[in-house]
This record gives C-alpha cells, sequence and structure tokens, in this order.
C-alpha cells in the first residue's frame, strides 16, 4: 500500500536536506540516473509583461528510482519593494508506478537548496583547492545557501564579500549567517566598489536578476572561478563577454545553450561557439571532460536548473522525511 501523501513544509525541509548530503547525492545520483529520466525543457509561459510562470516535469524509467514529479514555479521579481521574494514554487511527486501523489513539497526552498547545491558541485571541480575569497553577487534567498554551499566545498575560504545594489540587504546576509552561527575562521564584508570587490575574488557567485553585465571579465583575477545562477532568460546577463572569452566555460546541461542571456548574447555575437563549450556537470561528475587543468586559467560555470536535479532533491527530502516518521 501507498502512504497517503504527505505535505513538507518549508520549515520541514531544512531538517532533511543538508547541503553536505545534497551534494553528496547529486554526485552520486546524477550519473546513475541521468540515463533513465527523462524531461522537457521548462514551459515558459509569460502572464505579465513582467512576470511568467514555469513548469517543469521529469519522470524515471528505472525501478531504483520510481517518481514522477512536476515542479510549478511563479516568478514575480518586482515583488522586492514588496519585501517577498521574488520566487514562489510548489513541488508535487508521484509513485511513478502507480501514479498516486506521494508528496507536496514547498519547492521554493528545494530550489533555493538544489541551486546552490549544483554550484558547489560544479565548484569542487572548477575552482581552486586553495580559494580564499568568495564574492557573492546578489543578496537575495540564493544568497545564504550559495555561500554555505561553496563553504562545504571549500573549507579553506576565509573571507566572504557580498555585494547587493542595495547595501542594506547585503549586511542583512550577513547578520542572518552570523546569527546561525557555524562560520569560525571566516571574516564577512559587505558591498564596496563591485569592480574592486570583483578582483578580489577567488570565487565570485551571482545570483541576480540583472539584465546588464554586473561582472567585467577583465576585473576577474588570475585563477578566478565565475558562477553564474541568476540568468534564465535571453534578456538576462550577469557577465560581460569577456568573462566568457576569458574563461574556461561549462554548464549544468544542456538547456543552459538555448536559454542564459550570457550565452545565447555570446553566441549570437560570434564571441563564443557552442563548440567551445568546454562540457556539463555529468560530463565532470563522470570524469569525462576535466575542469580546471591549471591554477591559472579562469573557470565559468552557467546553470539554468533542470527537471531531473528537482526530481533527486525530491527524492532525497521524501525519503529521509520518510525514514524519519
Amino acid at each position: 500500500m501507498t502512504p497517503p501523501p504527505v505535505f513538507i513544509s518549508s520549515a520541514a525541509l531544512p531538517t532533511l536536506l543538508s547541503h553536505k548530503s545534497l551534494i553528496d547525492h547529486l554526485q552520486f545520483s546524477l550519473p546513475t540516473f541521468t540515463s533513465t529520466t527523462q524531461s522537457h525543457l521548462r514551459h515558459a509561459h509569460q502572464t505579465s509583461p513582467s512576470t511568467s510562470l514555469l513548469l517543469m516535469p521529469s519522470w524515471s524509467l528505472s525501478p531504483s528510482l520510481p517518481y514522477i514529479g512536476v515542479k510549478l514555479v511563479t516568478y514575480h521579481p518586482n515583488n522586492s519593494t514588496q519585501n517577498l521574494p521574488g520566487v514562489h514554487a510548489s513541488y508535487v511527486l508521484f509513485n511513478s508506478i502507480t501514479g498516486q501523489t506521494l508528496a507536496t513539497m514547498d519547492a521554493t526552498e528545494l530550489t533555493v537548496y538544489r541551486t546552490a547545491c549544483i554550484s558547489a558541485l560544479a565548484s569542487n571541480f572548477l575552482s581552486r583547492q586553495d580559494s580564499e575569497t568568495l564574492l557573492m553577487i546578489g543578496a537575495g534567498t540564493l544568497a545564504p545557501h550559495l555561500i554555505k554551499a561553496h563553504l562545504t566545498v571549500r573549507p579553506n575560504l576565509k573571507k566572504v564579500i557580498v555585494w547587493n545594489r542595495t547595501a542594506d540587504k547585503a549586511k542583512r546576509v550577513i547578520e542572518k549567517l552570523l546569527s546561525e552561527g557555524g562560520f569560525e575562521g571566516v571574516s564577512f564584508e559587505s558591498n564596496g566598489c563591485l569592480e574592486e570587490v570583483v578582483e578580489l575574488g577567488d570565487i565570485v557567485s551571482c545570483a541576480t536578476n540583472s539584465e546588464t553585465p554586473l561582472v567585467k571579465g577583465e576585473k576577474l583575477k588570475e585563477g578566478a572561478h565565475l558562477d553564474l545562477v541568476g540568468s534564465f532568460k535571453h534578456s538576462m546577463r550577469e557577465c560581460d563577454d569577456e568573462a566568457l572569452k576569458r574563461g574556461k566555460v561549462f554548464v549544468d546541461n544542456e538547456a543552459a545553450l538555448v536559454e542564459a542571456g550570457e550565452l545565447v548574447g555570446a553566441f549570437e555575437r560570434g564571441v563564443i561557439t557552442r563548440d567551445e563549450i568546454a562540457g556539463n556537470l555529468l560530463e565532470l561528475i563522470k570524469g569525462e571532460k576535466n575542469g580546471r587543468t591549471t591554477a591559472e586559467e579562469i573557470t565559468v560555470f552557467k546553470s539554468v536548473g533542470s527537471a531531473v536535479v528537482d526530481l533527486l532533491t525530491a527524492q532525497l527530502a521524501y525519503e529521509t522525511y520518510m525514514k524519519s516518521c
């Protein structure tokens, strides 16, 4: 008998997922299940000139992963004026054998966990092991998760700089993190001149809605790793063309090549070609592509998210929940 459907709230998810447990789970599960899991490019529907509804379905053909999942996302970027998150989401998990509903969960929290952990997993292959300074550009819901996830794979980080157009928001991110504790040996700073702090970053992580490039490639230091999270539309750009020209570019999956504004625009302008993309995350995990090969090279990772990663994250949350019952 399939148990009755459960609801996993945003408050419950942090008790079921840690950044380390999810990074480890994705590193194991992506090579194991990607070939037997199917999904389509996200369905994106414009619900007003500035808002969107996104649908991301995925289903497994493997009896070891007997799930179907759908994430439903609303994107309202102007919510910041009301002190609300710009993204809200729900995830529905079904049994792929019987079709029965297993769980509904808060996918806003689920998404920030999976997004941050994908960035950190890529950083494990692409950033320098001796990285000491993390620059976090953006102070939204994702920022604390990205900081924690990057610190999970790069525990030698000694300084975190948070930059945001609104300086008070950057300060609030730092205050929230420090109130939670667990950052012994790490110093925190906020804002300053963006071009100057970019020059300091061994890892530069961006999670913004920007439609104008924030990171100037000429300012990236030798050996830096650039993590681009924010853009998922052609109009959105977090870095300029020079950053892509200087960097060895990897993506989380092939959707980034047709969705990410930085890449689509660079292809159209002839700055780089698709053939110059060095590989994707799965190829890095499986050892089919080399990540960082020298201490001096600049690496770039562009993620747009995938329904497969959502399904694997929901799997871990659901199975952990059921074990705890």
